[in-house]
């Protein structure tokens, strides 16, 4: 049994178990309902678009207890929310106007490798590029952050901002925007997960319209 000074053992992990897990994971599927495939592959209706960090410990179905067709999910490193990703914008295209999913779910994780590097000066690679995202939410809460001696306090709040800056983002988008505008019942929310409890946190900064964004990125 792993400790919260180890890590979690993967070496039982290999490409042959992986389709041998599978062939489980059916055999339990049509143990407990013999046409779940078939009702999954009639379509999906989600109800939820879940963003999170690509980390491999924070599942969306898992955490949540849903099941597959519950939750379309779009992840990346960090958890990121830019109006310049097109990948994000397809999916929240999709999942918005397609979908018509009434909760989008920014979710970020305490812990979180991505943020705790955006908190250094060291290069990394590519992914530099995509870290500046990060490190400009930093500086727009740097007054509050620099305040923070404990190095994993502050990290933990920049990981909180993280997840702030990502619902404002996405609701500042004219997806966004226009599904609100056209009376769409859509609700924009900001959660932390925390590995060592495994429990959700709600930062309690949900949007429902877009009254209270500032004039200049409100669209008539």
């Amino acid at each position: 049994m792993s400790t919260s000074n180890q890590i979690h053992d993967t070496s039982h992990i290999s490409y042959e178990s992986l389709l041998e897990g599978n062939k489980i994971f059916v055999g339990r599927a049509l143990k407990e309902d013999p046409e779940y495939f078939t009702k999954l592959a009639n379509g999906q209706k989600p109800p939820v678009l879940w963003i999170g960090c690509a980390d491999s410990r924070v599942p969306a179905n898992q955490i949540t207890n849903t099941k597959p067709g519950e939750i379309f999910v779009h992840r990346n490193i960090a958890n990121v929310v830019v109006h310049t990703d097109m990948n994000m914008l397809s999916v929240l295209d999709y999942a918005v106007n397609v979908l018509q999913v009434k909760h989008v779910i920014i979710t970020g994780h305490y812990g979180c490798g991505g943020v705790i590097a955006s908190m250094t000066n060291k290069q990394f690679g590519i992914i530099d590029n995509w870290l500046r995202n990060i490190k400009d939410v930093y500086r727009l809460h740097a007054t509050e952050l620099d305040a923070i001696a404990d190095e994993k306090e502050r990290a933990d709040r920049l990981v909180e901002f993280n997840v702030i800056e990502g619902v404002e983002n996405i609701s500042k988008t004219s997806i966004v925007q226009n599904a609100w505008k056209n009376g769409q019942q859509l609700k924009i929310h900001g959660w932390v997960y925390a590995l060592e409890t495994g429990l959700i946190k709600d930062l309690k900064v949900s949007r429902g319209n877009n009254d209270n964004l500032e004039e200049v990125f409100r669209f008539a």
